[in-house]
């Protein structure tokens, strides 16, 4: 089993009539995700998703996977394949448009739907390629056949990609539901077929490779949602992703029976749900929909509100209800579902927004406390049979963070898959498949690029920290005035503090040692700007330090005269 190690080098060039994979994102993360294949110097891509911040990113709105290893090779890029049309997908696309805006996007009716609605914002009309499950297209050197595979959005494919170097299967995101809401399976024989052909490496989605058997279907939680409306007196607010159609059409189909109105809530949801009732993959009853603007003229019994915010972002429409910061107030009576699984790492944000809604009153029905949600990602035993369907002979985790990698790894091995031929690899690890055999070549810088409001690239790792440093420990400014030929001081100092936890009448105890510091350095004939900084943000650190054990950004302003 070949792995990433951590001084691995930059690759040697692409072997000749090999293929090249390397992935920007979506290895040793959930989310991000991002594929490149080269083949005799042509690109195709796979994916290009976004990955939420964490609560250690403060003011990240979204990071992107790093164009770099691509940006100067743009117009080699043959196409762009999206799997189906989730943000950890496609919501890194119109970033990369900006870079190249004729690359044709391949995806199904669904996906290119959702894709075009999306990039409208960014006002970019794409090179759109529609493509079925079954079909077969060629894009350069790559003939890519769709296969349809079952997900918690219709739509979705995975892509066998096939060049002279070998067969090279990317699920995608899947699960096996064998009753799923709109008919369409996973088509395990169109797997089966590639496996005879001969899978020379499978790309599988790793995300519940820990989780034993397989996904409950869809259907099982409809006599949960029938029992929330059946029991709620009053208002039912139902948060759930803005792409999971699926659940927005049995939160509807309950409306009906249960003769409640439907607002939808929230831009993307509007935006999503306008689309696919446009496609027709959402079906809604004549009279059911009411605008949102109208929701307060109806009785509270009578009406269903489905908005975004199920994983505690700030700036959803859940989290304003219950931090009050919303024009729909939560009342006493109300019924909240939370209709979707937990991204890992949104644990405290959620328990937080569920809070504040039981705060109000309200009736949280979760994960925690119903089955109100199935994952859309295939159990270790849906995994097996893929392997074991495709006998690929080679295997590389996709889609996970670490544990779910070399869980599916295991997995992987159990099936006979040789260890030696196992690659788990990390964003910007390089995988040259030559000969029938995956090996790692390499490694190209591949880091975070995080979005913040308009700005793309500019946040880097050291302004995150000084963001951390300020949310945790705030900041004290010390404002000087000295000559500009002797260094001596001429005026000041003035201290100002915020979020410090410091009374600005203990700063008094601190000046003298500034004064002192600075008349050291002016006696050594010191009258370097720089030099009189690094001198006053030494002696205020150390007495915070030793008199109040805390670190908080110390911001010297140095004036010369």
């Amino acid at each position: 089993m070949s792995h990433p190690h951590p001084e691995l080098g930059p690759p040697p060039p692409p072997p000749e009539n090999g293929l090249r994979i390397v992935a920007l994102g979506g290895l040793g993360e959930i989310g991000r995700n991002m594929a490149v294949f080269e083949y005799d110097g042509r690109l195709l891509v796979v994916d290009c998703g976004v990955l939420f911040p964490e609560p250690d990113q403060p003011g990240v709105d979204l990071i992107l996977p790093d164009f770099d290893y691509i940006r100067g090779r743009l117009d080699d890029i043959e196409a762009l394949v999206l799997t189906h049309a989730h943000e950890d997908h496609i919501g890194a696309v119109p970033y990369l448009l900006r870079e190249r805006r004729d690359i044709p996007i391949v995806g199904s009716r669904l996906t290119l739907g959702l894709i075009e609605s999306k990039l409208a914002e960014h006002r970019i009309q794409p090179v759109k390629v529609e493509v079925i499950e079954g079909e077969r297209r060629s894009f350069g050197p790559f003939e890519c056949e769709f296969v349809a595979v079952n997900h918690s959005i219709p739509d979705a494919l995975a892509v066998a990609v096939r060049t002279p170097a070998g067969l090279v299967l990317h699920t995608g995101d899947f699960k096996m539901d064998q009753l799923p809401l709109d008919g369409r399976l996973t088509d395990l024989g169109a797997f089966a077929r590639l496996g005879a052909e001969g899978v020379d490496l499978l790309m599988s989605d790793s995300t519940n490779s820990e989780v034993p058997g397989f996904v409950t279907s869809e259907r099982d939680i409809a006599p949960v949602i029938d029992d929330v409306f059946r029991t709620a007196a009053k208002r039912i607010i139902v948060a759930s992703f803005a792409s999971h159609i699926h659940r927005v059409q049995q939160i509807m189909d309950a409306a009906e029976k249960h003769g409640r109105k439907v607002a939808l809530i929230g831009r993307s949801m509007v935006r999503n749900m306008g689309v696919a009732r446009e496609l027709g993959y959402l079906k809604v009853p004549a009279g059911l929909l009411v605008d949102s603007r109208e929701i307060e003229e109806w009785p509270p019994e009578d009406v269903v509100l489905i908005c975004t915010g199920s994983q505690g972002e700030p700036m959803a429409a859940l989290s304003r209800m219950a931090n009050r910061d919303h024009p729909i107030r939560i009342a006493e009576g109300d019924t909240v579902l939370l209709a979707s699984s937990l991204v890992p790492g949104n644990e405290t944000a959620v328990s937080k927004v569920i809070n504040g809604l039981n705060r109000w009153g309200a009736r949280v029905v979760h994960k925690g406390n119903a089955r109100v949600h199935v994952s859309g990602h295939a159990a270790a035993g849906e995994l097996l049979y893929v392997l074991n369907l495709t006998k690929p002979s080679n295997f590389m985790p996709v889609h996970g963070e670490w544990r779910h990698l070399r869980a599916h790894a295991r997995l992987a091995e159990l099936t006979g898959v040789p260890r030696e031929n196992i690659v788990i690899a990390e964003d910007g690890v390089v995988v040259d498949l030559v000969d029938g055999r995956a090996r790692i070549a390499g490694a190209v810088p591949c880091g975070y690029v995080f979005v913040d409001g308009t700005s793309v690239g500019d946040i880097t790792d050291v302004a995150l920290k000084d963001r951390r440093i300020l949310g945790d420990e705030g900041f004290i400014s010390i404002v000087v005035v000295v000559d500009s030929t002797t260094g001596k001081l001429t005026g000041g100092p003035e201290i100002t503090a915020r979020g410090s936890g410091i009374d600005p009448d203990a700063f008094d105890a601190v000046i003298p040692l500034i004064e002192s510091a600075l008349q050291e350095v002016a006696a050594a004939g010191v009258a370097d700007e720089m030099q009189i900084r690094r001198t006053i943000r030494r002696t205020v650190g150390r007495w915070v330090s030793d008199t109040y054990r805390r670190r908080p950004m110390i911001i010297p302003v140095v004036v010369e005269v």
